[in-house]
C-alpha cells in the first residue's frame, strides 16, 4: 500500500475515533460517571455502581484517594491511614531524611513501630470531599463578547474566589474552582487537607528505582516503585499540624487489596489527579510542541543531566544532594523524547490538519450565526501561533537554560528585595522579606554544590545565548556571545562569575542578606550573579513576556471557542475535559501491545526479569543480596504466581503526570496495583491517544506486599491491610487480614453532611 494511502487511512481512522467515544480514552470527572460512563464501564467488567465510586454522603472509592503533595496521587490501604504511593513520589521526603551516615535512598527505610514513622514538614494529603458544576455562578456578570481576554479572566478569577470561599465558610474544609473545556465550564472542589504525613517505609533504590533512567518510560519494566506513608490527624480525626500527640487517621474508606492478580482483558480503573493534557490542541499547537519547545528543552536538559550524572557518580554527598533534582529533570527529558517519537509515528500534525478541515467545512456550511462564530476561528489561531513562535522559544530558553543554572535562579529569587528597597518600604516590611529569604537560603544550600552548578552554568549559558532569537537576548548576553565562541572561553567567564559572586555559599549569601536588612542595596545589586540574572529577567519581562502573553491570551480565547465548536460539531461524542490536576477516573483493560513490526510485549513482568537484568557493575541494575536470596530459595510467601512473583503489568488506561501513585482498581473495587509510568511509545497521549500503543504501567500489589513482608520483614504493615482473594499457589499467613467484600456504605454524620 503506498505511504500516502496509509497516511490517509490513519488520519481517517483517528478522526473517526475522535468523533466517537473511544474505548479506553478519557480522564473523566467522577461526578459525571453515572450519566456518561457507568454503562460502558459495567460492560467492560465493572461490578460497582457509579455511586460506589463517587459519593458525597456515603463512603466510596474517592474517599481512599488523595492528592499526595502537589503532584502525585496516593491511596489509603488500611483503617489506620496507611498510604501507598510511588517511590519517586516520596523521593524528596526520603532524600530529606537521608545523609551519608543514614542513606535511606540507597538502603531503604522501614518504621518498625509508630514511633519510628518520620514527619515531613510541608507534605500534605488532600481528599476531595465533593465536587460541583458552578459554571453559572462563575460566569455571572462576565460578558460573552466585547471584552479582552485578560479582563474576562480577572472577572472569572474574582467569581471563582467568591464561589470557593462561600462554599467552605465556617468549616475546616478548603476549596478551589477549576476551568474545564478551556473555560467553557467551571467546577468547584471541596477538599480536606491533612498536614501531618509521615514516612513509614521505602525500599532501597535498587528496588524502588531499579532500571533507573534506562528503563524509565519503558516496557518491559521491573521497578518496585512504591513507598508508604501514614496520615495523622488531631483528636477529632480532622487535619492538624504535626504533633506527637496526633493519632493515625481513620478514613471513611480504605481499599481492600486483591491477591488474585490480573489477566488480559480484565477491567482496570485508575483513580487519581492527572496533571496536564492538551487533547484538543490544534495542528499549530502540536507543531510548536514538536518542532520548537520539545527540541529546545530536550537539548538543554540533556546537557545538564550529563554534568549532574558525572558529579553524582563521583561523590556520595552530591549524589544525595542532587538525587531528587536529577530524577525530576530526567523524567520529563525522556518523556519529551518519547512524545516527539509518538507524534511523528502518528503523523499528528497532519491528522490534526484533517480534523481542522472537517471543522472548517462544518463552520462554513452552517447558518449565519455558525459562520460568524466559527468560520474565521482557525485562521486567527494560526496567526497567533506564528506571532508567538519565537517568543515561546525565548521563554523556554530562559526557564530551562538561564534559570536552569541554580546560582541565577537563586539570584532571581532575591530580586524582589531590590524592589522593596527602591520603593523605600517600611523597615518592618523589608525585615520580614529578608527573614523569609534567609530561611529559604538555608533550604537552598542544603542541596546545592557550587562546583557542580558552575559546570552546569558552563554548559547551559552558551545554549541560552545561541538558542534564543538574537532580538530577544539581553544586550549583556549578546556581548557575552560575541566574546565567548568556544567552550573553554565560556568556562573561563563562568569561573570568574562564580569566583566573584558571594551567593555561591550559604555564609556569603547570609552576609549579603544581613547587609540588605540594613538597607544596603549595593551588597545585592553589585553581585555579578544578581547583575546577570537581572539583565536576563528584565529583558524577559519587557521584551519576551508581553508578546508571549498576548499571543497566549488570544490563543486561549480562540481555543475556548474552538472547543465549544467541536462539541457542537460532534454532538454524539462524549467529551472529557483536559487534565488539570483535578480528581479523574480513567478506565481500560489489561493488554499487551506491539511496539514495532515483529515485536510483541506481554502484559506482565516478574521477578525472573529482575534477575535476568541484574548487573552488579551497573548501579541502575544492582539487585539487593536479600532479594537475590529470596529468589534463589523461591521464598515468595503468599505472593507467588507460576513459580515467581509478578512485578508489573500494563493496561490501556489514559494517564499522565500526576497519576503517579494512583490506585489501579479491579472491577470489584479492589486494589490490584499502583500506577507509576507510561510506555515510551505512548507518551504522546497527552496530545493524541492511540489505543494500539498507549499503555499505563502498574506496579502489581503482590510485588509490593512481597517486598514489605518477605524482603523488609515489615509484616506488621501487611497485617493492617485487608487482603482479599488468593493466588493459586498460596494461602495468606503473613496477612491475617480479614478477607472482606468491598464495603462503601459508611455514612457521614449529620454534622459532616451539614459542613460539607
Amino acid at each position: 500500500m503506498p505511504i500516502r494511502t496509509r497516511l490517509a487511512l490513519l488520519a481517517l481512522t483517528l478522526f473517526t475515533a475522535f468523533s466517537d467515544a473511544r474505548a479506553d480514552e478519557g480522564m473523566w470527572l467522577p461526578l459525571l460517571l453515572k450519566q456518561l460512563n457507568e454503562a460502558d464501564m459495567q460492560k467492560k467488567g465493572l461490578t460497582l455502581t457509579a455511586e460506589q465510586i463517587y459519593s458525597v454522603n456515603q463512603g466510596s472509592l474517592k474517599d481512599a484517594v488523595v492528592q499526595f503533595g502537589g503532584g502525585c496521587t496516593g491511596e489509603i490501604i488500611s483503617a489506620e491511614g496507611l498510604l501507598l504511593t510511588n517511590h519517586h513520589c516520596g523521593y524528596g521526603q526520603i532524600q530529606s531524611h537521608s545523609s551519608v551516615e543514614k542513606d535511606y535512598l540507597t538502603n531503604g527505610y522501614w518504621a518498625m513501630s509508630r514511633e519510628q514513622e518520620l514527619p515531613n514538614p510541608g507534605l500534605t494529603a488532600t481528599f476531595i470531599v465533593r465536587m460541583e458544576d458552578v459554571t453559572a455562578q462563575v460566569l455571572t456578570g462576565v460578558p460573552s463578547t466585547g471584552i479582552l481576554e485578560a479582563q474576562r479572566e480577572l472577572l472569572v478569577q474574582q467569581n471563582m474566589q467568591r464561589v470557593g470561599q462561600a462554599a467552605v465558610q465556617g468549616t475546616h474544609y478548603q476549596s478551589f474552582v477549576r476551568p474545564m473545556f478551556n473555560g467553557n465550564e467551571y467546577y468547584l472542589f471541596i477538599t480536606e487537607v491533612f498536614q501531618d504525613v509521615r514516612l513509614v517505609g521505602a525500599p532501597p533504590s535498587s528496588i524502588g528505582k531499579f532500571g533507573g533512567d534506562t528503563d524509565n518510560w519503558a516496557w518491559p519494566r521491573h521497578t518496585g516503585d512504591f513507598s508508604l506513608f501514614r496520615i495523622y490527624a488531631g483528636p477529632d480525626n480532622r487535619p492538624a499540624p504535626y504533633s506527637p500527640a496526633n493519632k493515625p487517621f481513620k478514613p471513611r474508606h480504605h481499599l481492600p487489596i486483591s491477591l488474585a492478580g490480573v489477566q488480559p482483558g480484565d477491567f482496570t480503573l485508575v483513580f487519581g489527579f492527572p496533571g496536564r493534557t492538551n487533547e484538543y490542541l490544534t495542528s499549530w499547537g502540536v507543531d510548536e510542541t514538536y518542532s520548537v519547545s520539545n527540541p529546545a528543552k530536550i537539548k538543554v536538559r540533556d546537557a545538564k543531566l550529563k554534568v549532574l550524572a558525572a558529579d553524582m557518580q563521583a561523590s556520595d554527598k552530591i549524589r544525595i544532594q542532587y538525587a531528587a533534582k536529577y530524577a525530576s529533570l530526567a523524567n520529563y527529558w525522556k518523556k519529551w523524547i518519547g512524545e516527539n517519537r509518538g507524534l511523528r509515528k502518528l503523523d499528528a500534525v497532519r491528522v490534526k490538519q484533517q480534523q481542522e478541515q472537517q471543522f472548517q467545512q462544518w463552520a462554513e456550511g452552517g447558518d449565519a450565526a455558525r459562520k460568524a462564530a466559527f468560520a474565521g476561528l482557525l485562521p486567527e489561531l494560526q496567526q497567533h501561533y506564528a506571532t508567538g513562535r519565537d517568543y515561546t522559544l525565548a521563554r523556554d530558553y530562559v526557564t530551562e537554560a538561564a534559570l536552569g543554572v541554580e546560582l541565577l535562579s537563586y539570584a532571581n529569587s532575591l530580586l524582589p528585595l531590590l524592589d522593596l528597597i527602591d520603593k523605600k518600604v517600611p523597615t518592618t516590611e523589608l525585615t520580614a522579606a529578608v527573614e523569609k529569604a534567609q530561611k529559604g537560603s538555608t533550604g537552598f544550600f542544603r542541596n546545592y554544590s557550587a562546583p557542580t552548578d558552575q559546570k552546569v552554568a558552563a554548559a547551559l549559558l552558551p545554549l541560552y545565548a545561541e538558542g534564543t532569537p538574537s532580538a530577544l537576548l539581553p544586550p549583556t548576553v549578546q556581548t557575552l556571545r560575541q566574546q565567548h565562541t568556544t567552550p573553554a572561553s565560556w568556562a573561563g567567564y563562568v569561573a570568574q562569575l562564580y569566583g566573584k559572586s558571594r551567593l555561591t555559599s550559604e555564609a556569603g549569601a547570609q552576609a549579603v542578606l544581613a547587609e540588605v536588612a540594613q538597607g544596603k542595596a549595593d551588597a545585592l545589586r553589585q553581585d555579578p550573579a544578581v547583575q546577570l540574572a537581572l539583565a536576563i529577567i528584565t529583558t524577559y519581562r519587557q521584551q519576551v513576556l508581553p508578546t508571549y502573553n498576548k499571543a497566549a491570551e488570544n490563543i486561549a480565547l480562540l481555543q475556548r471557542t474552538y472547543v465549544a465548536g467541536l462539541r457542537l460539531q460532534q454532538p454524539q461524542r462524549k467529551f472529557y475535559p483536559d487534565a488539570n490536576s483535578t480528581l479523574r477516573v480513567a478506565y481500560g483493560q489489561v493488554a499487551g501491545y506491539q511496539p514495532a513490526d515483529g515485536m510483541r510485549y506481554e502484559f506482565y513482568t516478574t521477578l525472573d526479569g529482575i534477575m535476568e537484568k541484574a548487573d552488579p557493575t551497573n548501579p541502575e541494575f544492582e539487585v539487593p543480596a536479600r532479594l537475590a536470596e529470596l529468589y534463589r530459595n523461591k521464598d515468595f510467601g503468599p505472593y507467588a504466581y507460576k513459580g515467581t512473583v509478578p512485578v508489573a503489568f500494563i493496561a490501556t488506561n489514559h494517564t499522565t503526570g500526576g497519576n503517579s501513585g494512583s490506585p489501579v482498581i479491579n472491577g470489584r473495587g479492589e486494589l490490584i496495583g499502583t500506577n507509576f509510568d507510561r510506555n515510551w511509545e505512548g507518551t504522546m497521549s497527552d496530545i493524541m491517544y492511540d489505543p494500539d500503543r498507549v499503555r499505563n504501567i502498574t506496579l502489581d500489589v503482590r510485588y509490593m506486599l512481597f517486598v514489605v513482608d518477605k524482603f523488609a520483614g515489615a509484616g506488621h504493615l501487611v497485617k493492617e491491610m485487608t487482603l482479599v482473594g488468593s493466588t493459586a499457589e498460596s494461602s495468606s499467613p503473613a496477612s491475617e487480614g480479614k478477607v472482606k467484600k468491598m464495603k462503601v456504605k459508611q455514612k457521614r454524620t449529620k454534622a459532616e453532611k451539614i459542613e460539607a
